[in-house]
This record gives C-alpha cells, sequence and structure tokens, in this order.
C-alpha cells in the first residue's frame, strides 16, 4: 500500500526537514521545492504516515545532458523536453525498507510514459548509485554542478 499524496505547499517546510536531514551538502533551499511545485505539481509527491511527513519526491520533464543545477531556480521548464528528470527521492531512516521507493519509482515511471517520455535521468549523491542500480538506473556521467561524488544516471522505458 503507497501512502505517497500529491505534494501542496504546505508541505514545504517538512520537505526541507527531510532534505536537509537527509542530504547533507546537497541539501536545497525551500525556493527551489516551492519553484518544482509550481512549475510541474504532477511530478511533486510527499509520503505521509500516520500523519507525519517521512519521506518526498520531486520530478519533472527536462532536456539536454546537464541536469538542473542544485540549489538554484530553474525558473521554467523546458519548451522542448527530452526526458524525464527524477530531481529527488528522500526517505527519512523510519521510511526505509517499506517499499515506499519502490512506489515513487513507480510513480515517476508511470508520469515519464504519461508525458510520453522513452527515459528517466538522476543524479545520483551520497553513494546513492548502488541503490538505483537495483532499481534498473546505469551510470551515464559525472553529476554535473552536483559535485565530484555524484553520478548522472539513467533508465530507459
Amino acid at each position: 500500500m503507497s501512502d505517497w499524496r500529491p505534494m501542496a505547499a504546505a508541505d514545504i517546510p517538512a520537505v526541507t526537514a527531510i532534505s536537509d536531514a537527509v542530504h547533507g551538502d546537497y541539501t536545497e533551499q525551500p525556493a527551489v521545492y516551492v519553484e518544482r511545485l509550481q512549475l510541474y505539481p504532477a511530478g511533486c509527491w510527499l509520503l505521509e504516515r500516520d500523519g507525519k511527513a517521512t519521506g518526498y519526491l520531486i520530478s519533472h520533464p527536462w532536456a539536454g545532458t546537464q541536469p538542473p543545477a542544485l540549489n538554484l531556480l530553474i525558473q521554467a521548464l523546458p519548451g522542448f523536453a527530452d526526458h524525464y528528470y527524477l530531481h529527488d527521492l528522500a526517505l527519512l531512516p523510519d521510511a526505509r525498507g517499506s517499499g515506499a521507493a519502490q512506489a515513487a519509482i513507480r510513480i515517476v515511471r508511470d508520469e515519464a510514459r504519461r508525458g510520453g517520455f522513452a527515459r528517466i535521468a538522476l543524479t545520483a549523491v551520497n553513494g546513492a548509485d548502488a541503490f538505483w542500480v537495483r532499481n534498473g538506473f546505469t551510470a551515464v556521467a559525472g553529476g554535473g554542478t552536483y559535485g565530484g561524488d555524484s553520478l548522472g544516471m539513467e533508465q530507459q522505458l
């Protein structure tokens, strides 16, 4: 059973707190989450269990070979997107191992297919590339502006 629900503007403080707890140097300012929610609400989800936010998912159409820059506003989605970008999936420790990550990946795949995209891209950080490989993604390049230990990955649909 999935406890994912569409994200709302009122969820941004919880999203920011989860990001700060999970991502360390890769956390982003609340304005980034607000912007992504405004630009593409269909790709923004919150994991909620027993009334408590325990994870979030942010994804959207994108174009080109470089991911959106970390912690910077993008202003608009590309006019012609050539793939779907999984911007962020973060789970607090008590939500891990529950199937929530796989449910989030299904949400992303479904939304990518709905948009007519044949590829999902993401940037793995903090050693998460092993998790993404287990979920069908392959390494393709460095992580753009994310730093030396990040890795660009993708999955063909």
